[in-house]
């Protein structure tokens, strides 16, 4: 089943449930963060931007988890297979990073520990701002980025958690906007055109259970002279109503169904996130082989709290498919695909 949703209405009724599980083509769900009821520490909010172009990408995060925020500028260097990623943790921000409850408008300032992140929105471009002088050992960090033309169609799901009333993810992400601007790394400058470069938001609100696994995959780019791209997903909370799984070309979306991510493993069991992984889809509208690139890889343990990232940059090849029926080929076509293992 995919319910779409579409009308515009509040996200969460008078009791603190999810008013209407399902999708949407943009935002017309309502979020207001008074109107959870639910223990406070198990609010999460976040805004992810990533910007892709030729041979890397860069990546900035601004996290409000209750009891701590989170930073993080991540550079990203597939040529050379290195990445560098710095974050800050903010103790006990409980809201006060004042992250918008709309994802078409509002801005980001967030600052600590000689790092400074700043997303300004006015409804019409998003401009990226990020700075640490000690990046890298003191190669010190600086970038600025314009995103624009963003795509009429994107992905929003408001998703329950089985057998917790009152928790719920609520999401939107933005495939494929144009991005232009730069970014400085020590003596490195990048610049970054938008003829070859794109920007991706992923904006997450919600009350999440302390422990749980997802899968998430993008990526955006061009087939030919089309625009096109997606957002794949699952372990996000129960998905009876609708999955998050969408392709995006020209800037309109096509829903497709569940789709799953095969990870090889090693003789030892564990997962294998460099070799070859493989994707199928129960509607038999995505079937890729994804070839990784670089793993961004991070784990931190503190007492009860956990966090096992995997965040794998490669390039994926086989076909999709719209609703009209066309089929689109792909080869050698950039993007990610992440699991990650939480306890928070």
């Amino acid at each position: 089943m995919q319910h779409e949703i579409t009308r515009t209405g509040p996200l969460l009724d008078s009791r603190g449930r999810l008013s209407e599980p399902g999708w949407a083509r943009s935002p017309l769900p309502v979020y207001d963060r008074g109107a959870i009821r639910a223990p406070a520490f198990r609010i999460k909010e976040w805004d992810y931007y990533l910007v892709t172009f030729p041979g890397g990408a860069v990546a900035f995060t601004v996290a409000d988890n209750s009891y701590m925020g989170l930073l993080s500028i991540s550079v990203l260097d597939l040529e050379n297979r290195s990445e560098r990623t710095e974050s800050v943790i903010l103790p006990l921000t409980w809201g006060r990073l004042g992250l918008p409850a709309d994802s078409r408008t509002g801005d980001v300032r967030a600052a600590g520990k000689g790092m400074a992140i700043d997303f300004r929105n006015d409804g019409t471009r998003r401009r990226l701002f990020g700075s640490m002088p000690g990046f890298d050992g003191g190669k010190g960090f600086e970038a600025e980025i314009e995103l624009f033309d963003e795509p009429p169609d994107s992905m929003v799901i408001a998703t329950p958690f089985e057998g917790k009333a009152r928790h719920f993810y609520f999401n939107r992400k933005i495939v494929g906007m144009r991005a232009r601007g730069y970014i400085a790394v020590g003596s490195r400058r990048i610049k970054v055109e938008p003829e070859s470069a794109w920007g991706l938001l992923d904006w997450g609100r919600g009350v999440w259970p302390y422990s749980g696994t997802w899968y998430w995959s993008a990526a955006q780019g061009q087939v030919g002279s089309a625009r096109f791209g997606w957002n794949l997903g699952y372990g996000f909370g129960q998905t009876s109503a609708a999955t998050e799984n969408m392709l995006f070309h020209e800037g309109r979306c096509h829903k497709i169904e569940a789709v799953e991510f095969h990870i090889p493993t090693k003789p030892d069991g564990q997962d294998d996130f460099m070799a070859a992984w493989n994707f199928t889809s129960s509607d038999g509208r995505f079937e890729m082989e994804f070839r990784p690139r670089l793993d961004r890889a991070a784990f931190t343990a503190v007492g009860p709290l956990m966090s096992d990232q995997h965040q794998v940059f490669g390039f994926f090849s086989g076909q999709a498919r719209l609703d009209d029926g066309a089929v689109l080929e792909v080869k050698d076509f950039p993007g990610f695909a992440e699991k990650v293992r939480n306890r928070w």
